[in-house]
């Protein structure tokens, strides 16, 4: 009977949704069969709890497959997964891109052949592998791994212990990959990786992150989008600025790692910026680029927050005109310095974290709202959905064909949605 091809479960960020379709395609290279392979995310203690909880799930509606756990929390605490009885072999996360990890599986013998626990020290990785696949995603947009790993240590995060330190790949690999996108018909690439504004840092000449957005536009003249996701505002690069205010295909839309609006709170997380050089940005940015639409990635609650310092994360979104908001309750992670400061009552976190998240559904239902009777350019994901430039969705009352950019006038709101006439 032929083997069923392996069921893949992952959790977390957007890299990771990106390195699952990587261990899908060298799963499938190797030969491996009746296996399940969780790829898990360590950015908060809850993710990890969720990672084990579906791994019990898992285990009970497949009793026969080998599951293998990978990802963030199994480079981080390894002995967590190793422990658990539902599990047959956990995977580090530089050699679930290898593929001698997935020919080592999918040998009839490898349980008796190799580690149950392969996790190596991440740290001393000097190469990212995001060459390895032509992006993922939609019909209509593709996302492009340029960067792996973060140089920073900030007091509140474990991933640098996960993901290494930064690794950029070059410039020429990510123009070839973007060509071959273009030519497979996607409308729009989304530039990724967990510290994407430290990309270029390990290269030669040390080239800033605005100088490869330029070089895409300008070497792929045929892409019609690009975007890129989460960055440090306070690195934004001159070339970045730049492209931001002058390059119609770079979509007006940011999403900032701010974290807090309180100078002491982001002094304690050893953040590189304060609330004003945050604002500043967001000013200099709209006024470069009228209409540009961000959003942000807030905590709620760090250690030795106080009512006043939390209200100046809330003030914030309005003084920085954010949009989509992500917002976390602060959640200690062992080994990092902010575990060992006066931690905040998780009621406390809860509540402030809630307060956060109405302060952005109101702005959101205030930007919906301003696009009504307004033209747009529509990227189409399904018959009946696609996004603006600002990446807001719009429903369509008629089928559309996907992986089209349709001028589309918006006739109203539901929910935190637009319509299109």
């Amino acid at each position: 009977m032929t083997a069923r091809p392996p069921i893949f479960a992952t959790f977390g960020c957007r890299l990771n949704a990106y390195e699952t379709q990587a261990m899908t395609d060298l799963a499938a290279e190797a030969g491996l069969g009746d296996a399940v392979v969780v790829n898990t995310c360590a950015v908060t203690a809850e993710a990890v709890r969720q990672a084990r909880q579906q791994i019990r799930k898992l285990r009970r509606e497949n009793p026969d497959a080998t599951l293998i756990v990978t990802g963030c929390a199994a480079q981080t605490e390894p002995g967590t997964f190793a422990e658990m009885p539902e599990v047959d072999r956990v995977i580090g996360n530089l050699e679930k891109m290898k593929g001698e990890t997935w020919r080592a599986l999918a040998a009839p013998d490898f349980v008796g052949e190799t580690e149950r626990v392969q996790v190596d020290d991440i740290l001393s990785a000097r190469e990212t592998a995001g060459h390895l696949i032509d992006g993922f995603g939609t019909r209509s947009r593709a996302y492009v791994q340029v960067q792996n790993g973060c140089d920073h240590r900030c007091t509140f995060c474990i991933i640098p212990y996960g993901r290494g330190n930064s690794r950029s790949v070059p410039a020429g690999v990510v123009v070839e990959q973007i060509r071959r996108l273009v030519d497979r018909g996607f409308a729009e690439v989304v530039l990724t990786g967990v510290d994407l504004t430290s990309w270029g840092g390990d290269l030669p000449g040390n080239p800033p992150l605005g100088d490869l957005m330029q070089r895409i536009l300008r070497m792929v003249p045929d892409l019609p989008r690009l975007r890129i996701s989460s960055i440090d505002s306070v690195e934004a690069d001159p070339a970045l600025v730049d492209a931001m205010a002058s390059e119609s295909r770079l979509m007006p839309h940011l999403h900032l790692s701010l974290q807090a609006g309180d100078d002491m709170v982001l002094k304690r997380m050893k953040r590189r910026h304060l609330r004003d050089d945050a604002i500043r940005f967001c000013e200099e940015m709209r006024a470069k680029r009228p209409g540009i639409v961000f959003g942000a990635d807030l905590i709620a609650g760090f250690p030795t927050e106080t009512e006043a310092m939390f209200e100046n994360s809330l003030k914030l979104v309005e003084e920085c005109g954010l949009t989509w908001l992500h917002v976390f309750p602060y959640s200690a992670r062992k080994g990092t310095p902010a575990a060992r400061m006066p931690q905040v009552r998780k009621a406390v976190r809860a509540e402030r974290a809630a307060r956060l998240r109405a302060a952005g559904a109101g702005r959101v239902a205030a930007f919906l709202a301003a696009q009504v009777g307004r033209a747009d350019q529509v990227l189409t994901e399904r018959p009946d959905m696609g996004r603006t430039e600002g990446f807001a969705e719009v429903i369509f009352p008629t089928p559309q064909p996907v992986g089209e950019i349709l001028p589309t006038r918006i006739a109203g709101v539901e929910g935190e949605r637009l319509v299109a006439a």
